[in-house]
C-alpha cells in the first residue's frame, strides 16, 4: 500500500537518501510509515504513539493521507 501513493504530498513524512534507505519515514524519526500499517491492526494510536516514538499528528496525518488517497481517482494513462 505504501508503495503506491506519492507520499511526498503528505506533510508529516519524509524522504531522505541514507536515511533508512531512502524509506519514507515520519519527518524527524528514523521510523518507517509502514509501520503504522503494520501494526495498526494490533495496536491503538497512542500505543503507536509510545512504542515508536511518533506523534499522534503524524499518526493521524499518514492515516488520513491514506485514507484520501485511496478515495481518489486514479488518473488514467
Amino acid at each position: 500500500m505504501t508503495a503506491t501513493l506519492d507520499w511526498s504530498q503528505c506533510p508529516a513524512v519524509e524522504s531522505i537518501p541514507g536515511k533508512r534507505s531512502g524509506a519514507w519515514v515520519f519527518k524527524g524519526t528514523r521510523t518507517p510509515i509502514s509501520t503504522v500499517f503494520e501494526n495498526l491492526q494490533d495496536m491503538n494510536v497512542d500505543e503507536l504513539v509510545e512504542e515508536f516514538g511518533v506523534t499522534r499528528e503524524q499518526v493521524r496525518a499518514v492515516l488520513a493521507f491514506a485514507a484520501h488517497s485511496a478515495e481518489a481517482p486514479t488518473p488514467r494513462p
